[in-house]
């Protein structure tokens, strides 16, 4: 494949319910990792020094790895060339970005993280047919290929020439190595990445200290009759568990919770994540306040739907018919940020198509893992500026068939800072009119 030599620079996630992930680097209280998040330098049994990075782009790979295996590649296409002719774009390169979700660097880049533990873990009887033991690198494109397409283990199993159970241990290996040493690709940003998102936002839209968007989606799955519950059937009589995220301006997760039943309405998912604890305990959305025209002061804070309560960190759109033009040009406005959160959703489900289709009956204490290490591909797809193939996108909203309730909760300084932020930008208008 080559050196793996992308950089990816930018950087976890921080009733009934399953093993929940939320906040930036929080865990649940049902679902501990234990596995810490391997700093600086150690020894290896060579007793040279090896890297445990954290942030950036792996160093060259030492000559010995540098003819990383290809042969599964060439197989794996002739073999989709004979039976899908008809799907499988002609170029080499977007063959293996509508296969994978990444280019060829990513994908050595993706290998170059969890390298050391499928070597130095690797589960018993990973052979393929003729015997030898799987590459790294067929490895990570079995559970690639199973997290983008969402094909069963048995179809994923034929088309790579390896069993069920390989292809089943082989994606949760990949999975455990990702969500620990994969981390750094989602985090809360620092004040000054916030500054720069800030400066977007309001060049972009207008809106001024809005630090990205929020939205939640269903992930349906089925369950067995002894696990099923009304716990975990949603309104749209689905079993399906919820994920909400936060993206900043360029549609990146900077914080997510998932592992909860998807009964719960998105207000209620709201109050109980990590980032709804920190956000009222002023220890994020806490940067620096704007000052708008008329004096009054705009803190910081995202754009979500009306199914959010309105509070001073969190913008939702004003309701009702015949609204003043003050207060539908706040709605454009905020709907365009908010969209951040909605747009990135169906980015992600779309690349990660098993998180799009109905899950047969998966561990409800594992698939908070395939949730988060699906965004965080999705973010090292943007971190690494890998461009999707138009046709992965999904053609409809991320969350078909579900409606929303409006959050009827309005906080008394929520309301005055969406009143601030709309004399803000009617100011705005008044000056760019005066100014023609």
């Amino acid at each position: 494949m080559g050196e793996a030599n992308a950089d990816c620079s930018r950087g976890g996630a921080g009733g009934e319910r399953g093993g929940e992930v939320q906040g930036v680097g929080e865990m649940p209280p049902t679902k501990k990792i234990t596995k810490k998040i391997k700093k600086g330098k150690k020894k290896s049994k060579d007793g040279k020094l090896k890297v445990a990075r954290v942030r950036g782009a792996p160093p060259a790979l030492p000559p010995e790895l540098r003819a990383l295996d290809t042969e599964w590649w060439y197989t794996f296409l002739n073999k989709q060339q004979t039976e899908l002719e008809h799907v499988v774009p002609t170029d080499e390169g977007e063959a293996f970005r509508h296969f994978f979700r990444t280019s060829r660097s990513t994908f050595d880049y993706i290998c170059s993280i969890v390298r050391e533990d499928l070597i130095s873990r690797p589960p018993s009887g990973l052979i393929n047919i003729e015997g030898r033991l799987l590459s790294v690198e067929k490895q990570v494109a079995i559970a690639m290929r199973r997290l983008a397409s969402g094909d069963s283990q048995v179809s994923v199993g034929i088309a790579f020439g390896v069993g069920q159970s390989t292809v089943s241990q082989v994606t949760w290996r990949f999975i455990e190595s990702m969500e620990d040493r994969a981390r750094h690709h989602l985090s809360w940003p620092d004040q000054d990445r916030l500054e720069e998102i800030k400066a977007v936002l309001e060049e972009v839209y207008g809106l001024p200290n809005c630090c990205g968007g929020v939205d939640g989606t269903h992930v349906t799955m089925t369950l067995p009759a002894v696990e099923s519950s009304e716990d975990w059937c949603d309104h749209a009589k689905n079993y399906s568990m919820f994920l909400q995220g936060v993206v900043d301006d360029q549609m990146r997760f900077i914080d997510i919770v998932t592992g909860w039943p998807g009964s719960m309405t998105f207000s209620r998912l709201m109050k109980y994540s990590g980032f709804f604890k920190l956000c009222e305990a002023g220890e994020r959305l806490n940067g620096s306040v704007k000052v708008s025209a008329e004096g009054a002061e705009i803190r910081e804070y995202v754009a979500g739907d009306s199914c959010y309560p309105l509070l001073p960190w969190l913008m939702t759109p004003y309701e009702g018919k015949n609204l003043s033009a003050p207060l539908q040009n706040f709605n454009v406005r905020q709907k365009a940020a908010r969209l951040l959160g909605t747009n990135a959703l169906a980015r992600l489900k779309g690349s990660w198509r098993i998180l799009h289709k109905v899950m047969w009956r998966p561990d409800k204490n594992k698939l908070p893992s395939i949730i988060l290490v699906c965004c965080l591909l999705h973010n090292i797809l943007i971190d690494c500026h890998d461009e999707l193939l138009p046709s992965v996108e999904l053609p409809e909203h991320h969350d078909t068939g579900y409606t929303r309730e409006n959050c009827e909760q309005v906080d008394p300084n929520g309301k005055v800072m969406r009143e601030s932020i709309t004399a803000h930008l009617q100011h705005l208008e008044a000056s760019k009119y005066l100014t023609y």
